[in-house]
């Protein structure tokens, strides 16, 4: 066996789990399919589900290819970042679900944007 492999760490099937379900997670609060993610890093939708389930590796460049689709930093899928969800990222996902919603929907919800408003300004005095 080379130096080289000796050195390096050991990559856990549970690591792997890990990392394919904060790859699930991101895919699934974005809105994104299968399908879709599959189609953008270019493997086939049964490649992007063995990696959801940690049954498939992925390399750095599949990995930096999803973190950028997802919108996060690598480190958040390697658990070496805490989660930190970013305001842009949030705003996006909700003006897509918002585009869904028919015009007395979102009317609807303009009124209780503005509840929520008025609340917290009366709880901050």
């Amino acid at each position: 066996m080379s130096k080289d492999r000796e050195k390096r760490p050991e990559v856990k099937d549970e690591d792997r789990k890990t990392l394919g379900e904060r790859l699930r997670e991101a895919r699934e609060y974005l809105g994104f399919s299968q399908e879709e993610a599959a189609n953008f890093l270019g493997v086939s939708r049964s490649a992007l589900s063995l990696i959801e389930t940690g049954q498939r590796k992925i390399d750095a460049l599949e990995l930096k290819k999803l973190a950028g689709l997802y919108k996060r930093p690598v480190g958040y899928f390697t658990g070496e970042e805490v989660e930190d969800i970013s305001f842009g990222t949030d705003v996006k996902h909700l003006a897509r679900k918002v585009s869904e919603l028919s015009p007395d929907d979102r009317e609807e919800l303009g009124r209780f944007a503005d509840f929520l408003r008025a609340r917290k300004q009366k709880k901050e005095g």
